[in-house]
C-alpha cells in the first residue's frame, strides 16, 4: 500500500481527499499543524502534528514513513487576510513551501500535487478562464499560490521533480454522507456563512453590489463541491505516478452562480430566511468568475458529478444544521456570531 503525504489533512478539502485516499487503498499520512484545521477531522487516520517550518521534522517524516507521494494543501488560505498580512502569507506559503520541497528533495521524493487557485489569475480578461490565461495575481494570496507553482516548475526542471497545480475555483459543500464539513473560526466563505445567517448564528450576510452586469445585479462564481476537488486529487495522484508530465488544471464545473441565486437556494433548501444587507461593491471584485474545465476533462478524466447547486447546498446544510452541532459542539460553539465581510467568492 502507497502512502501519501497530505499536508493540511485535517482541513476542509485535504480531509475530505483522505477519506478518499483511504477508499482507493493508499494509506494517507497526515500533516496539519492545527492552527485552521480540525484534531477530529483526523478521525483514525495516522497524523503528524507538525509545522512545515520545522524542515527536519518534515524530512524525518517522509523518509521514516517511505512517502511515495505529496499532496500538499497546507496554507493560510484567506485573502482580505492577506492584504492585512502579507508577510505571514509569504512565510506561510511560500518559506514554509520551500522548506516542504527541500524535504522532499533530500528524502527521494519526486510526486507532488498541489493546491492551488483560480486567485493566481487576478482579474479575468476573458470567461471562462483556461489554463493559459494569464497570472497576474491581485493579493499576496494568489501571489503566493503563483510563487509555488513557479517553484514547482523550476523544481522540474532542476530535480526531475514532476506536479499537478489544481486551480479551483470555488470549494463548498459537504461529505456525501454527512461524515466531514467546512468549519472554520471565524467563518468567511461564502455558503457556510448564508447557512449561518439561516440558523441564526449570524446576524446577517452583506452582499457586496447588485450593480455588477449580471442577471441579478449580484457576482457570479463557478462553485465546485467539495467531493468532485477530492477526487480530482485522487486522479491527479494517479496521473503521476503512472509517469505523465506536469501540468497546471483549473477545476470548476464551467457554470456561474450569483450570489443572489446562492442565498435563494440555501433558503429554498432550509425553508428559511436569510437576513440580508446590501452593499455597494469592493474594489477588486470580478464581475464573474468561472472556469473553463476541457483540461481536466481531457488530461484527468474529471467531469464534477456532484457540483449542481442544489446538491452542494443539501450537503451543507445536513452537515452545519444537523451533524456539526451533534458531534462537535465544541468546534460549533466557538463559531463567530460576528458578521464577516464576504466577497462575492469563497
Amino acid at each position: 500500500m502507497q502512502r501519501i503525504l497530505v499536508t493540511g489533512g485535517a482541513g476542509f478539502i485535504g480531509s475530505h481527499t483522505v477519506n478518499l485516499l483511504r477508499a482507493a487503498k493508499y494509506e494517507p499520512i497526515i500533516l496539519d499543524n492545527l492552527s485552521t484545521g480540525n484534531r477530529w477531522a483526523i478521525g483514525n487516520n495516522k497524523s503528524y502534528e507538525t509545522d512545515l517550518a520545522d524542515e527536519e521534522s518534515t524530512f524525518e517524516i517522509l523518509s521514516e514513513q517511505k512517502v511515495s507521494a505529496i499532496i500538499h494543501f497546507a496554507a493560510s488560505a484567506y485573502v482580505g487576510e492577506s492584504m492585512r498580512m502579507p508577510e505571514e502569507y509569504f512565510e506561510n506559503n511560500v518559506s514554509n513551501g520551500i522548506k516542504l520541497l527541500r524535504a522532499a528533495r533530500r528524502a527521494g521524493i519526486q510526486l507532488v500535487v498541489f493546491s492551488s487557485s483560480c486567485a493566481t489569475y487576478g482579474i479575468p480578461s476573458q470567461i471562462p478562464i483556461t489554463e493559459d490565461h494569464p497570472q497576474v495575481p491581485i493579493n499576496p494570496y494568489g501571489d503566493t499560490k503563483l510563487f509555488f507553482e513557479k517553484m514547482l516548475r523550476w523544481y522540474g526542471e532542476a530535480y526531475g521533480m514532476r506536479s499537478v497545480s489544481l486551480r479551483y475555483f470555488n470549494a463548498a459543500g459537504a461529505d456525501l454522507d454527512g461524515e466531514l464539513g467546512e468549519c472554520h473560526v471565524p467563518e468567511t466563505h461564502i455558503v457556510p456563512s448564508i447557512i449561518e445567517a439561516a440558523l441564526g448564528q449570524r446576524s446577517q450576510i452583506e452582499v457586496y453590489g447588485t450593480d455588477f452586469s449580471t442577471p441579478d445585479g449580484s457576482a457570479i462564481r463557478d462553485y465546485i463541491h467539495v467531493a468532485d476537488l477530492a477526487r480530482a486529487h485522487l486522479l491527479s495522484l494517479e496521473y503521476l505516478l503512472a509517469g505523465a508530465d506536469s501540468c497546471a488544471i483549473n477545476l470548476g464545473t464551467g457554470k456561474g452562480t450569483s450570489v443572489l441565486e446562492l442565498i435563494n437556494q440555501v433558503e429554498k433548501i432550509s425553508g428559511r430566511k436569510v437576513p440580508v444587507k446590501y452593499c455597494g461593491r469592493r474594489p477588486g471584485d470580478p464581475v464573474s468568475l468561472v472556469a473553463d474545465n476541457a483540461k481536466a476533462q481531457r488530461v484527468l478524466n474529471w467531469k464534477p458529478a456532484h457540483s449542481e447547486i442544489d446538491e452542494i447546498v443539501r450537503t451543507a446544510w445536513l452537515w452545519h444544521s444537523v451533524h456539526q452541532p451533534e458531534r462537535f459542539p465544541e468546534a460549533f460553539s466557538q463559531k463567530s456570531v460576528e458578521t464577516v465581510q464576504l466577497a462575492g467568492m469563497a
